[in-house]
């Protein structure tokens, strides 16, 4: 076929459920000028069969398998196969409105400085339903990998477009635990600037059968996922040596289990003067996690961020006043739900009056 103008990755394990209509929503597409390139990474439902059918009634729908090695190594997989000028992230489980392609194609055409470009979502659940209250990604440029957690230069994964030369120039995805995404961004941004356009372009599903969602465990590895990827681009600024980031850490974290264990873990590739920051970052960074995930903190997160406040380390008066407001909040769902010696020994003594009234108006 003529090469396109945009490449659509789909990384596709299990997804049966979902696929069909996330490949409808593409094929719907107002901007026609695009190839999906699907992996079907070891699905054992019926996504080959869905896959199969697409890829005969559509020449623009290309299919490749691999036996499953994960989300990283089916993106690096279809990456490798782009042909186009821009490249297009979707997931087997999301719906892109009708002009998704058209108008983040538009706006990379019109402002070339820019590599890489979100949009704001409706999030559903996994029957389809509204979830209200959810956090939208801001600027991209206002990432700060000094704060306390980092402040990465969000767009919502499946719904980002980007220059495929600033993409391999950045050298595609890298196996950081559950956030190849957010070191990704933190490497493209590098090459330019990446934007999110204020408008809702796509239904992103938000359910509790997600990475990123279905346990405490898995947040934790996030926190020390996307704090490691903020080490990484501290570390690029001042040309040091970046951390490894070994395809099998997410294994050897889940074994360690709690938030103490893996930090530990991590603690070789740490520099003596990274060492509270980061784990003040991957706390905090839990608690903000927490505040809208489908799991809670447990009390040995508690005790690990009452640890990490009593040796933190030199941050501005607004970070401070940040991450005292994340501690509260986090005492005072805790409150709430009756767990009042894990909120005790989560927040210092002197937070416990605006916690306890913080519980009181929930």
């Amino acid at each position: 076929m003529i090469v396109p103008q945009i490449d659509i990755l789909i990384p596709v394990h299990n997804a049966e459920a979902t696929l069909d209509a996330a490949l409808e929503s593409l094929a719907e597409q107002t901007f026609t000028d695009f190839r999906v390139i699907a992996v079907d990474d070891g699905s054992t439902d019926g996504c080959a069969r869905i896959l199969a059918r697409w890829q005969e009634k559509d020449p623009r729908f290309m299919v490749v398998r691999q036996d499953n090695a994960g989300i990283v190594s089916a993106l690096n997989h279809a990456l490798a196969l782009v042909e186009a000028p821009f490249v297009a992230r979707m997931d087997a489980d999301d719906i892109c409105l009708p002009d998704r392609l058209a108008q983040q194609y538009s706006h990379l055409q019109a402002h070339p400085g820019c590599v890489g470009v979100g949009c704001k979502v409706d999030h559903i659940d996994e029957h389809g339903a509204p979830v209200p209250g959810l956090p939208q990604p801001g600027d991209p440029m206002l990432a700060d990998a000094a704060w306390v957690p980092v402040r990465e230069p969000y767009i919502v994964h499946p719904f980002l477009m980007a220059r495929t030369d600033a993409m391999r120039k950045a050298g595609g995805y890298r196996a950081v635990p559950h956030s190849e995404d957010s070191d990704l961004y933190w490497r493209l941004r590098e090459a330019g600037e990446l934007h999110n356009l204020p408008i809702v372009l796509g239904q992103y599903r938000f359910h509790v059968g997600s990475i990123s969602g279905s346990s405490v465990v898995n947040g934790r590895i996030m926190a020390i996922g996307s704090q490691l990827g903020g080490l990484a681009a501290r570390r690029r600024a001042r040309g040091e040596a970046e951390p490894d980031f070994s395809g099998s850490l997410i294994a050897q974290l889940r074994s360690a289990g709690t938030l103490d264990a893996m930090c530990t873990l991590v603690g070789p590739t740490l520099a003596s003067l990274e060492v509270n920051h980061f784990r003040l970052s991957v706390g905090i960074k839990l608690l903000e996690l927490s505040a809208y995930r489908p799991y809670e903190i447990e009390r040995s997160d508690c005790a690990f961020i009452a640890a990490a406040l009593r040796d933190q380390p030199p941050i501005s008066m607004e970070n401070a006043r940040e991450v005292r407001w994340y501690v509260s909040q986090a005492s005072a769902r805790l409150i709430k739900a009756g767990q009042v010696g894990a909120a005790m020994l989560l927040a210092p003594v002197w937070l416990w009056p605006i916690a306890l009234a913080k519980s009181l108006w929930r």
